[in-house]
């Protein structure tokens, strides 16, 4: 992605929402974001760095439904339930 393609992403969001970073697939967890870094590559090309913040404190776990769309999870649902049968002394009597 490029730094051009991103600000045309951002640009459809709310200017005043707070900005995540999603991170690990397997377990996804969301993170404050630090500094917006311009760098050079080791082959001498433009980069940009976005980094986590300063206290890289994790905000707890990815929604799910962010988790999907990102591709990382399948969509799931929760099982259908089933009426549990009565326990105890006086249960089937």
């Amino acid at each position: 992605m490029t730094v051009g393609e991103l600000i045309d992403l951002l640009s459809a969001c709310d200017r005043d929402a707070p900005a995540r970073l999603a991170i690990n697939p397997m377990f996804p967890m969301a993170y404050r974001l630090g500094n917006v870094i311009a760098a050079t590559d080791e082959h001498g090309k433009p980069v940009v760095f976005i980094t986590e913040a300063k206290d890289a404190e994790q905000l707890g776990h990815l929604p799910p439904d962010v988790a999907v769309a990102v591709t990382w999870h399948e969509p799931t649902e929760a099982p259908p339930r089933r009426r549990r049968g009565a326990t105890g002394p006086s249960a089937g009597q």
